[in-house]
């Protein structure tokens, strides 16, 4: 997901700085696609369970860059397990990753945002924050603190000139998608979603384009669901597609 808002980003024009943390190979991947559409780029590694790296992040892409009006805080991990069966270091990992990398990623990068004078952070959380799914009780947590996090700090910055909000990502299909599930049918899945097909993530990454710009100005603090209508289906119904069993509103309602 991350590389779809890169590319978005790169396509309007941005300098972009990538980061990864274990793999280069996607993140340099990218930076060469981007270098070869005649965009500016490069890829930093950082481990974003430790605060030393996440800080030293900041420093290397400022660098590169020049300064920053833009951050997007894209970098999430999951897990499924029981909640009984949770560890504390499953825990501590998923919100170090998930919400402290994020909150000192920014607190680092604020001075330079604030140079910008006119600047945007873009944060991204899920679904998750809003709906509960079996066996994602740390994940979920995490998701739900960067809404209430973006709320908050876009009060405080919004004076000051940096405009903060997230977006809230439904069903998108990403690589790990195919390594975790060989055999998933995407076309399936994509039957299963009110709008027809399964996300991809430039479909985030022009929202997060949108959110960044100048046509978003008016917009401060606020989640933005992208998810092809899944969040708005009555979990209860047997189906989007299908007319409802019943008739309400005889006798009451002229007509019915």
């Amino acid at each position: 997901m991350g590389k779809g808002i890169a590319f978005e980003f790169a396509k309007a024009g941005a300098s972009v700085a990538l980061h990864y943390s274990h793999s280069a190979e996607g993140a340099k991947k990218a930076v060469e696609e981007i270098l070869a559409d005649g965009g500016h780029a490069a890829a930093f590694g950082a481990d974003f369970t430790r605060l030393d790296e996440v800080r030293g992040l900041a420093k290397d892409a400022l660098a590169f860059l020049g300064g920053i009006d833009v951050l997007v805080n894209s970098a999430g991990i999951t897990m499924n397990r029981l909640f009984e069966l949770v560890t504390p270091e499953q825990f501590e990992v998923l919100y170090a990753v998930n919400v402290k990398a994020p909150f000192f990623l920014t607190q680092e990068l604020l001075p330079a945002l604030l140079l910008a004078q006119d600047a945007a952070i873009v944060n991204i959380s899920s679904i998750h924050a809003f709906g509960g799914r079996r066996e994602h009780s740390v994940y979920a947590g995490t998701r739900g603190a960067i809404v209430s996090f973006t709320r908050e700090l876009a009060i405080e910055l919004a004076p000051r000139g940096i405009r903060v909000n997230a977006i809230a990502p439904g069903p998108t299909e990403v690589e790990n998608h195919h390594r975790i599930i060989p055999d998933l049918d995407v076309d399936a899945v994509g039957k299963l979603i009110p709008a027809g097909f399964l996300g991809q993530p430039q479909d985030i990454g022009k929202v997060a384009v949108f959110l960044a710009s100048e046509a978003a100005r008016y917009i401060v603090g606020q989640t933005i669901v992208v998810d092809g209508g899944t969040s708005a289906w009555f979990s209860l119904c047997d189906s989007f597609r299908d007319q409802g069993p019943g008739r309400f509103g005889k006798g009451y309602v002229p007509g019915i």
